[in-house]
C-alpha cells in the first residue's frame, strides 16, 4: 500500500490523523469536504470503532455526509447541533495569516457557514498549500443560476478596479453540464492570479448582485495543520502565536485506506 500513496497524500494523511487528535467526546465537529477533508474522517471513523469516541459531525456537503455515515460518525445537521465546539477542512490555499481561498471541491457556501458556526476553525493541508499571496489557485464564487451570465460580467467588470493580476472567469463544468454545488448554484471560478488585497475583494465580491459568496476566508481560520510526507507535522496556532512541531508514524491499515477515492 506504501508504494500507492505519493508524498502529497502522505502528506494530507499525517495533518487529518494529527487534527483527529483534537476531537474530544461530546463535541460537534464540523467536517469538511475534498481529498484531505476524507483523510481526516476515516480517521475519525477508525477512532470511534476503535477507541470508542463519541462525537456528533455537521458535515460541510452531501458526499462528506455520505462518508461520515458509513464510517460509523453520528451526523447532525447544522441546525439540529447549531453551535459547533470545532471545524476542521481543507484549503486550497493559505497564507502566512491564515486567510484561505476554498471552494476547490465546490462547497465553499456550506464550509463557510459552518466555520462561522464554530468556536474554532483547524485547517489541515499538505505544505504545498502554502503561498506568500492568494490567488494562484482559482478563486470560486457561488452565483444563482439566473442571469449567471450578467453576474459573471458585473464580477469581471468590477475586478478592472480589484488589486489582481488576473480577471478572467470561467463557469465550472461537471462533464458537459454546468456543476451545481448542494445548495443550487453555479460556481465561477476567477483567475486572478495574484490577490493583493484579499479582504477588500471578499467585501466587494459579495456586493454584486447574483453572488452567494466567496471562497475567500478571512478572520476565520484559527490554526492550520501543515502535513509533510515524511510523517512531519507543523501546527500554527495564529491567536497563540505558537508553533509546535510533531511527527506521525505512518501506518497503513486496510480498514482506514480501502475505497479512498475523493
Amino acid at each position: 500500500m506504501s508504494g500507492e500513496l505519493s508524498p502529497i497524500d502522505k502528506a494530507k494523511f499525517v495533518a487529518a490523523k494529527r487534527a483527529a487528535d483534537m476531537v474530544e467526546d461530546g463535541m460537534r465537529v464540523g467536517l469538511g469536504t475534498g481529498s484531505t477533508a476524507a483523510w481526516l474522517v476515516r480517521c475519525l471513523g477508525e477512532m470511534v470503532r476503535e477507541d470508542g469516541l463519541r462525537f456528533s459531525g455537521v458535515p460541510t456537503s452531501a458526499r462528506t455526509a455520505q462518508l461520515a455515515r458509513e464510517v460509523g460518525i453520528e451526523v447532525l445537521s447544522l441546525d439540529e447541533a447549531r453551535w459547533l465546539d470545532l471545524t476542521i477542512d481543507g484549503a486550497d490555499e493559505f497564507d502566512r495569516d491564515l486567510n484561505l481561498i476554498k471552494g476547490g471541491g465546490g462547497a465553499l457556501l456550506q464550509e463557510k457557514i459552518v466555520a462561522a458556526a464554530s468556536d474554532q476553525m483547524v485547517v489541515i493541508a499538505d505544505k504545498a498549500k502554502e503561498v506568500e499571496s492568494l490567488g494562484a489557485f482559482p478563486l470560486p464564487i457561488e452565483v444563482v443560476p439566473f442571469g449567471w451570465q450578467t453576474t459573471q460580467a458585473l464580477v469581471e467588470e468590477t475586478l478592472i478596479s480589484m488589486d489582481v493580476m488576473g480577471r478572467t472567469s470561467t463557469l465550472r463544468m461537471s462533464h458537459s453540464s454546468p456543476y451545481i454545488a448542494d445548495e443550487g448554484n453555479h460556481v465561477l471560478d476567477l483567475h486572478l492570479v495574484r490577490i493583493g488585497n484579499p479582504r477588500q475583494l471578499a467585501l466587494i465580491l459579495n456586493q454584486i448582485p447574483g453572488v452567494v459568496d466567496n471562497g475567500l476566508f478571512i478572520d476565520i481560520c484559527d490554526t492550520v495543520v501543515i502535513g509533510y510526507g515524511d510523517g512531519r507535522v507543523e501546527v500554527r496556532d495564529i491567536n497563540e502565536g505558537t508553533i509546535e512541531t510533531d511527527r506521525i508514524d505512518f501506518v497503513e491499515t486496510d480498514n482506514l485506506f480501502k475505497d479512498l477515492s475523493d
